[in-house]
């Protein structure tokens, strides 16, 4: 019983792993309900254009627009929310009314040129001067690494279904194969995890630059923030790691 116990269990952690993976491979694809609540970073532009009329002073016309079917990266007006997945990212007015980008694998992550790519012209040269030199604005730098770990999950959700399907066969060997495949995803998703988290907290940055002048400075009004993809992943991570166990008893110990 123990030893079905532990094959059982073994298997229900890849499963798990797996599961979450695919969650996060499917987020902002498009705006049906399941891609549009699952994505790896959010930006909240909505204070952007008050704080650019409290620093300069004026009005700030068409910056937004309402339209949310208006196309992306070609400066129709900026939307309210961004947010990013794997293999691409959406813009929403509102809470629901959205549209996203065609999906590409190895999407980098430049939310910059995200936001920059929707602005009308002067709006753009405003934003490159407040912003220009921060670690948000550095797109190549953000890009090449969400690059790297874009491949490092892929792979680990290839190994995660590799152990989930040979760790069916109730062989010695085959539980062997699924330990050693449960341990390289487990590197894998933990490697691109770390890199996702880091991406984030450097692209946080842009929440604390204020602007105006230094008698009434304002935030910058863009807000940075983790997305459920994130927790995902580390759960992904956590549950394939843990999974390494029970098939390695199963490997060592079970009989048939």
């Amino acid at each position: 019983m123990r030893g079905e116990f532990c094959v059982g269990l073994s298997s229900f952690l890849s499963l798990a792993s797996l599961l979450l993976l695919i969650f996060v491979h499917v987020g902002q694809i498009n705006t049906s309900s399941v891609p549009h609540g699952v994505s790896l970073v959010k930006i909240n532009v909505s204070q952007y254009g008050e704080a650019l009329h409290v620093a300069l002073i004026d009005d700030i016309d068409h910056l937004y627009t309402n339209n949310a079917s208006a196309p992306l990266q070609a400066g129709a007006g900026l939307r309210q929310l961004y947010e990013f997945g794997l293999y691409s990212h959406c813009a929403y007015v509102n809470s629901s009314a959205g549209r996203c980008t065609n999906t590409s694998i190895q999407q980098e992550f430049r939310p910059y040129e995200a936001l920059t790519s929707d602005m009308r012209a002067n709006y753009t040269d405003i934003t490159n001067f407040i912003l220009s030199g921060t670690t948000f604005a550095n797109s190549n730098s953000l890009g090449h690494s969400s690059r790297a770990a874009y491949w490092m999950l892929l792979l680990g959700t290839i190994c995660a279904a590799i152990a989930l399907f040979t760790g069916v066969a109730k062989y010695s060997f085959t539980f062997f194969i699924s330990t050693g495949f449960s341990v390289l995803g487990s590197v894998f998703i933990l490697i691109g995890a770390s890199i996702w988290t880091t991406l984030i907290k450097r692209a946080e940055t842009v929440n604390s630059i204020m602007i105006g002048n230094a008698s009434n400075p304002v935030s910058v009004g863009i807000q940075v923030s983790s997305g459920p993809a994130l927790f995902l992943m580390w759960a992904s991570f956590a549950s394939l790691f843990v999974s390494v166990v029970p098939y390695m008893i199963s490997c060592c110990t079970y009989r048939g």
